[in-house]
Formats: structure tokens, C-alpha cells, sequence
């Protein structure tokens, strides 16, 4: 499904990515670790094409992407959820949905507005509050609404546990389950490790730009690698 080979990323005259190299297969959801600083977030956004990646190879059911533009990207399947649950704060939380443009679907699968309320009831409830009003984890619901109303192939997740509360990041690694059950592959960046292996189904290790381990997720928990590389 997702392919992805000597990745470079820049921002400016900075070189941050120095050859990444991974994969997620269809119905997948993989987890990119690493401290903070690693490239986690800057890997997501050379997919997605909102950072400068003049080399290396992005391709999604083999169709090249790399050379696209972060808007043609997305229309092809890649949907990038930020860090921060970034919303539109001044607009409702169904105009946040709606400003985005799905891509095209033939199956008869696609994301709806009710669709998205019926997978996050908590936003049915708030379709008509602004959502600068929403709490975080609501905010967060919001975020990966949005992003699944592009209709994507794969859906990349940046940190989406960033300073929430336990028991709100527990209910989003519960959605995160229920969305793997509906067949969609997931790209998850996280600095918390156990949140993120508790859901995972393989995980890369990221240091300094360069992916230096991979494994199951299930074999990495307590492992060697994990200390070296994210020092727990």
C-alpha cells in the first residue's frame, strides 16, 4: 500500500531526514518512535508534501507521489492529522468538516458528514458549537474527523495523544481500533511509546533522520532497541 524509500526532508538549508525508509500494508496501522527532535513529525509532513523533500521515492498503491504537490497528494489518499488537534477555531464543528474535499470513491465507502458522527457521537451532539469551544479530546475527534473526510487510502497521525488526559487518550486508541477494523492504514508518529504499541501492529524507530530499527510491535516493548534509541 504505502512505500517509502530514501526519504530526504529540509527545511530551508537544514538537513533533517537522511534516507527514511518504511512501509504500511493495507489495513496496517504502523508507529514511527522516537525522541523529541528524532524527524517524527517532519517524516509525516514530507509524505503529505507540506515540507521540502527533493529525494527519495513516496508511493501508494504504486503510484508515485513524491513529486506532487501536498493538495494532489491527498486527492490520492494521503491525509495528514497535525499535532495539536488543529481546528478552525472560529467555525462550527460541521464547517470544519465540510470544508474539506473528499476524494472520489466508487465503492460507496466514503466518508460522510454522518458517517463522521455516527463514528464520533460526542461531534453530532457539538455539530453547531464553535470549535475553539471543544475540549481537547473533543478537538482531537474533530482533527481526525476532518482528515477522514478526504476519504483516504492511509491516514497519518501526528501525536494525536499530545497533552491529553489518560482516560482521553485511552478513548482514542480505542478509535484508533475501531478504525483499523474498517480497513484503513495508519502511519501513527507518537513519543508515547506505549500508547503507541498498545495499538500498533509494527514500529520504526527514528534517530536523528534515520530509521535505525523495526520490529512487531508486540516484540519491542522491554526490548534492547527501545532503550538505545528512546531511552526507556
Amino acid at each position: 500500500m504505502l512505500a517509502v524509500k530514501d526519504l530526504h526532508g529540509y527545511y530551508g538549508a537544514s538537513h533533517v531526514l537522511h534516507g527514511v525508509e518504511l512501509d504500511a500494508a493495507a489495513g496496517e496501522l504502523v508507529a514511527l518512535l522516537g525522541r523529541n527532535g528524532a524527524g517524527k513529525t517532519t517524516t509525516l509532513a514530507c509524505l503529505a508534501g507540506t515540507v521540502a523533500s527533493p529525494r527519495g521515492e513516496v508511493s501508494l498503491d504504486g503510484q508515485q507521489l513524491a513529486s506532487l504537490p501536498s493538495y494532489q497528494r491527498l486527492r490520492h489518499g494521503l491525509s495528514l492529522v497535525p499535532s495539536g488537534a488543529r481546528v478552525f477555531a472560529n467555525l462550527s464543528v460541521e464547517e470544519n468538516l465540510r470544508v474539506v474535499r473528499p476524494r472520489p470513491v466508487s465503492d460507496g465507502q466514503g466518508w460522510t458528514i454522518d458517517r463522521v458522527f455516527d463514528f464520533f457521537p460526542t461531534l453530532r451532539r457539538l455539530c453547531a458549537s464553535a470549535a475553539g469551544n471543544l475540549s481537547g479530546g473533543e478537538r482531537q475527534m474533530l482533527a481526525v474527523g476532518r482528515g477522514l473526510m478526504a476519504n483516504p487510502k492511509v491516514l497519518l497521525l501526528d501525536e494525536p495523544s499530545e497533552g491529553l488526559a489518560p482516560v482521553v487518550v485511552q478513548a482514542i486508541g480505542g478509535l484508533m481500533n475501531e478504525l483499523k477494523q474498517t480497513g484503513l492504514t495508519m502511519v501513527l508518529a507518537e513519543q508515547n511509546h506505549r500508547f503507541a504499541l498498545r495499538h500498533a501492529d509494527r514500529a520504526f524507530l527514528i534517530e536523528k533522520g534515520r530509521i535505525q530499527h523495526s520490529a512487531a510491535a508486540g516484540d519491542l516493548d522491554g526490548s534492547e532497541a527501545l532503550q538505545r534509541y528512546l531511552g526507556v
